[in-house]
């Protein structure tokens, strides 16, 4: 008897490898996909503007990177005891309005130098529910301001739409090399209420898949279906019930492998995972002679990776396995 319907996603027609350039945007799953990425050495930036759930943000935050806004002290406010922007996450924010600003647009001239050369652009939504300010201005971030200076509202999947179709245009315009994949955030937002959030779910997947048979440069990779139909149980969440947990994130990592990454690299991030696990291999005897010929033989197998392709970035573990250290 089966127990589990496992799904596998259709492999994508064209896919990503090492010499590619990723610029990934959205929420907390982002940066989970983002940093395995980036542990397998591929050239990835993620979330410039930190964290961001809602697609109105993220279709904002993309422009902007196009037209390389540059923020000013008008685009900030105190609150907390720091300066903060309703467009960045709070990793931004800080008591020295010019600390501030300076990283603020510091990042903006990285990805805006960034998605000029990328070739893919990865997107995960989290909600469809987005907070408005008086002047009708979604934020991206609340920043712990008191809840009753917001007015809260279901963004519609036409609203949705309009917002992401001009941001890939403009995108497109800016780089005609850029592919997109979209995915909705399996994070489940269960402060919105359960019901609350199967809407805003719902609503993120309708607007994606317009997006998708309308470009013929967007792709969905199906994260959030994964975990919640394919895994379907709570032992594949965290203690929170809400985010899921490490072996969740592992099992979407493996099949994105599978469906998003060129057999090439696949084969290559084998080697990769050798060298980066020995890196982080604790010695019981730094000093002693097996030590120095482990040491060396893992600047070997970097070298040659490093001779073979070139263009991977493997300094930091050259740099470990160094003899000179020995």
């Amino acid at each position: 008897m089966d127990f589990h319907l496992e799904f596998t996603p259709k492999p994508f027609d064209v896919k990503i490898n090492h010499q590619q350039n990723l610029l990934l945007i959205g929420s907390c799953f982002t940066e989970q996909i983002g940093t395995k990425l980036a542990n397998h050495k591929f050239a990835v930036l993620d979330n410039p503007n930190g964290i961001l759930f809602n697609p109105s943000s993220i279709a904002k935050s993309i422009s902007s990177y196009i037209n390389n806004k540059q923020y000013t002290e008008t685009d900030l406010f105190y609150q907390n005891e720091c300066w903060n922007s309703w467009e960045h996450h709070s990793r931004f924010s800080h008591p020295d309005k010019k600390i501030c600003l300076a990283a603020i647009n510091g990042s903006q001239d990285t990805a805006h130098d960034f998605l000029k050369k990328a070739d893919w652009l990865l997107i995960t939504l989290g909600s469809a529910f987005v907070y408005q300010l008086e002047n009708n201005k979604v934020v991206a971030n609340c920043h712990k301001v008191p809840t009753d200076k917001f007015v809260k509202r279901l963004l519609s999947a036409d609203e949705i739409f309009a917002d992401l179709q001009s941001m890939i245009e403009n995108a497109v315009t800016f780089n005609p090399g850029l592919q997109i994949i979209f995915t909705i955030s399996p994070v489940r937002h269960l402060r919105d209420g359960f019901v609350e959030n199967n809407r805003s779910k719902a609503t993120l997947i309708q607007a994606v898949h317009q997006l998708v048979e309308k470009n013929g440069n967007c792709f969905y990779f199906p994260a959030y279906e994964l975990v919640i139909d394919d895994l379907r149980d709570y032992r594949f969440f965290a203690e929170d019930m809400v985010h899921p947990n490490y072996a969740a994130t592992n099992y979407v990592w493996e099949k994105f492998m599978a469906a998003c990454i060129d057999e090439s690299s696949q084969q290559l991030m084998k080697e990769i995972t050798v060298i980066v696990a020995a890196k982080n291999h604790k010695p019981f005897n730094p000093t002693s002679e097996q030590h120095k010929k482990f040491l060396q033989t893992n600047l070997a197998k970097v070298k040659k990776l490093q001779q073979q392709f070139s263009y991977l970035n493997l300094e930091e573990e050259a740099a470990f396995f160094n003899s000179d250290k020995i």
